[in-house]
């Protein structure tokens, strides 16, 4: 079975994106011979993922920070374009920090001796509405600082950054802040955002993109003091590439003392996936980035000691809409999911029990099949593709026996059937093709079932390629998941 996207070319270089999925607002750092990232992860649960690479181009899933979203109730039913947004990752004092934003509530932080969790509960920071895109820095001389960006839709404000002085222990703000880069002051900027603060050679640099996550840039602001003034200059744009936007993202520098900058892009229905540029320090003390200060579509690798990976644990792929129930699931051998048939209404968009993954590339297939066991009448169970609009494909039980259905749910809109049910008898193999420009292509029992569906993405994510059972009672049996090119 191929993969749906491979970065590495297997011949000493990799193409972009190196993450051809939704792991939006990445953060990432060198530990040792290391890499980690974390990615926004809003709604979904768990929260806060954890990659590891020893490369910076193949990546794996090694755990989440956040078992479950608070305050719990709230989270048990779907969320969309809430909880927790872009969160900044650091290695200090012998710990891993995740300084978070819960745009709704403030900025939290969690910490861990291991990447891999277990991970301390989430500690307030700072909070208030509108308080996003958070980064600490800790400083030469012991002191601590904490930037972040500000959300219009809580605050009433944008397109400025906001420093703090901060207790080392990330305990405490110590100041009310102050403003370090305004935006509104800089021609042409928009929706500066996105912060991510480094100190090097006596300058204190922040990295921010603006203009807006499909039309801007990654800009670099430094000064010689931690508060400002601050210098801009535009280090990563569009120009004749085909990578709208090129967005917020993590500066690293490999063992071998190479400097790397992950973006995402966004991709609509894809999510914001994730790309890797060739960076250097230019004559004049200011990073060049990409080509000529445009994204690469390929590149030599990056040099390091040792680049193999532990196979990856595709389980730690999938996630659920909202804070789960432990009975609502069960792994089966070959890695798939016994899911219980709880209650739920008649939209996959407000269902919390929808587990659910990235789409992993803009072009592949997957299957799964599908055996109802101890089901009543009234009982649905299936694939989908779910976002703003979602399909989906399945069985739904009745007094005659299982009807095979196929149903779309416009935006704002209740579900039709795409088809005429049909008689059918699980097991049955369920699959759906994905294509470049989002359509999707369902599939029973191997032959095509009604037609293209066109995918879109939810509140600030991509779509969701996901698996759900309702009903009162009985069980759902997703077993042999396969994902291919």
């Amino acid at each position: 079975m191929t993969a749906p996207w491979v970065a590495d070319n297997g011949d000493g270089t990799y193409r972009n994106p190196i993450l051809h999925a939704d792991w939006s607002d990445p953060d990432a750092i060198r530990v040792g011979d290391d890499f980690y990232l974390v990615a926004s992860s809003f709604h979904r649960v768990p929260g806060l993922p954890v990659l590891h690479s020893r490369d910076l181009v193949t990546w794996s899933v090694i755990g989440y920070a956040l078992e479950r979203l608070e305050p719990v109730e709230e989270f048990r039913t779907p969320q969309w374009g809430c909880g927790v947004w872009a969160p900044a990752l650091r290695h200090h004092d012998g710990l891993f920090w995740i300084v978070y934003p819960d745009p709704d509530r403030g900025i939290f932080v969690v910490t861990a001796t291991d990447p891999a969790g277990p991970w301390s509960p989430p500690r307030l920071l700072k909070g208030g509405r509108g308080l996003i895109d958070p980064c600490p820095l800790w400083d030469d001389d012991g002191s601590a600082y904490l930037v972040h960006g500000w959300a219009k839709s809580r605050a009433g404000v944008n397109n400025k950054l906001t420093a703090h002085r901060m207790r080392p222990d990330a305990t405490e703000l110590l100041d009310e802040g102050r403003d370090v880069v305004d935006g509104d002051a800089l021609p042409g900027y928009r929706t500066l955002e996105g912060p991510k603060w480094y100190k090097r050679d006596g300058w204190y640099w922040i990295f921010a993109p603006a203009g807006g996550v499909a039309t801007g840039w990654q800009s670099v602001f430094r000064s010689r003091h931690a508060f400002g003034p601050y210098e801009d200059r535009i280090v990563l744009a569009q120009g004749g590439t085909e990578v709208n936007g090129p967005h917020q993202g993590a500066w690293v520098t490999t063992p071998k003392g190479e400097d790397w900058f992950l973006h995402f892009q966004d991709r609509g229905p894809f999510g914001r996936i994730v790309h890797l540029q060739p960076m250097r320090w230019g004559a004049d003390g200011w990073p060049e980035m990409g080509a000529g200060g445009e994204p690469v579509a390929q590149h030599a690798k990056p040099a390091v000691a040792d680049p193999r990976v532990a196979p990856p644990d595709d389980r730690l792929q999938w996630t659920w809409s909202a804070n789960p129930e432990p009975h609502w699931s069960e792994a089966l051998p070959g890695g798939g999911f016994r899911l219980a048939c709880v209650p739920g209404g008649d939209d996959l968009r407000a269902l919390p029990n929808v587990l659910g993954r990235r789409l992993p590339s803009d072009r592949f297939r997957a299957t799964v099949t599908l055996q109802l066991t101890g089901a009543s009448a009234g009982t649905r169970a299936g694939l989908t593709v779910l976002g703003a609009t979602y399909a989906w494909v399945g069985a739904v039980r009745t007094a005659d026996g299982d009807r095979l259905v196929c149903r779309v749910a416009r935006e704002g809109e209740s579900e039709v059937d795409t088809v005429s049910a049909t008689t059918v008898d699980t097991p049955v193999t369920l699959g759906v093709d994905v294509y470049p420009d989002g359509t999707c292509q369902f599939r029973a029992g191997g032959e095509p079932v009604g037609p293209p569906f066109q995918a879109t993405g939810g509140r600030w994510v991509g779509a969701t390629l996901g698996i759900f059972a309702t009903g009162d009672g009985g069980t759902a049996d997703f077993a042999d998941p396969r994902i291919s090119a």
